[in-house]
């Protein structure tokens, strides 16, 4: 009886103990994540026009939405600049084209441009690659006049830009692979830039005037095959344009930003590629490295059986801004 009351007290301790470490894990995050204040466009006040060209450079912000946020960080500083990333300008498709998975081969050259030998790891340690591919709708914007970097140092300046609805695809197994590198969100670029990458919709939304931290307050979609997979509002953003711009501008210095250029705002949550933030945090406090997280994911074939594959439909579409859907092909 002693031993079974002994051993009923250690079992209370045990769970008692990982519960706890569960909770502390699993906590929330330490600042406050708000949507930006916004001015909110009509879209009646503003007229539809042709993309006049393709963009010299698209920018990707990430980590711009609360959902998504809590889907992916362990952390967040408000004070801090978003991720930030430039994606391929040739990865512009239209509606209702063909999008190709990319093969292994494709993406162990597109890794090999940013980092020189990690295709030989990669063939050594996976027998099997799989792009995890994934889909991300986001409000977009592009300039309609070049932006200096003395604009950007003024607080009352008014970009001038229109927007239009995107579908930043990625490669999730090669953004895994910048968890720990000093270059993390190049990974991220890489991964979103193969051909077909960036569907955009057909024309872009002007307004009759540009009004300061201003955008149209919209629902923006995502469906899969006819089910609805993302569905938020652009004014939950938590980042103006200006801002996206000025960060835009921390991270490439020596980059113009020029007419034509692309902005791509960020996706709310309910993406395929989602992590608990508890399970984000145990990796870190375990040194589980790229490899080995990237190792963890592709070890699932449930897991991977939730990205998108050859035959999928993906359709994003923004309230009154239209849509753009393309099909998933092998």
């Amino acid at each position: 009886m002693r031993m079974i009351k002994i051993s009923g007290i250690l079992l209370g301790v045990i769970v008692l103990v990982v519960s706890l470490i569960f909770i502390y894990l699993n906590r929330g995050l330490t600042h406050e994540i708000k949507p930006a204040d916004f001015n909110c466009f009509s879209l009646e006040k503003g007229t539809f026009k042709d993309f006049e060209t393709l963009p010299t450079n698209i920018y990707g912000i990430g980590l711009a939405y609360a959902g998504h946020i809590n889907e992916t960080a362990s952390d967040f500083d408000p004070d801090g600049d978003p991720p930030v990333f430039i994606k391929a300008n040739n990865s512009i498709t239209k509606d209702q084209n063909n999008v190709k998975i990319p093969s292994r081969k494709r993406m162990l050259d597109a890794l090999e441009q940013l980092e020189s030998g990690i295709s030989k790891t990669l063939n050594q340690k996976f027998k099997s690659l799989p792009p995890l591919l994934d889909y991300e709708v986001e409000l977009g914007f592009v300039l309609l006049e070049n932006i200096s970097k003395e604009n950007l140092k003024d607080a009352n300046y008014i970009p001038k830009i229109g927007f239009f609805i995107a579908n930043d695809l990625s490669a999730r197994s090669l953004a895994i692979l910048g968890e720990g590198q000093y270059n993390r969100y190049d990974y991220w670029g890489v991964s979103k830039s193969f051909l077909g990458f960036t569907p955009i919709s057909e024309k872009v939304w002007i307004p009759n005037e540009f009004k300061a931290n201003s955008i149209p307050c919209i629902l923006i979609e995502t469906q899969v095959n006819g089910e609805v997979r993302q569905h938020q509002l652009t004014s939950d953003l938590i980042y103006t344009p200006l801002q996206m711009l000025q960060a835009i501008h921390r991270k490439y210095p020596n980059k113009l930003l020029l007419k034509g250029d692309m902005v791509l705002t960020g996706t709310p949550g309910g993406v395929i590629m989602s992590t608990p933030r508890w399970l984000v945090r145990l990796t870190g406090i375990l040194g589980m490295d790229r490899f080995d997280k990237l190792t963890k994911v592709t070890s699932d074939k449930k897991d991977i059986a939730k990205f998108l594959k050859a035959g999928d439909k993906v359709l994003v579409k923004g309230e009154g801004l239209g849509s753009v859907e393309v099909n998933i092909a092998d």
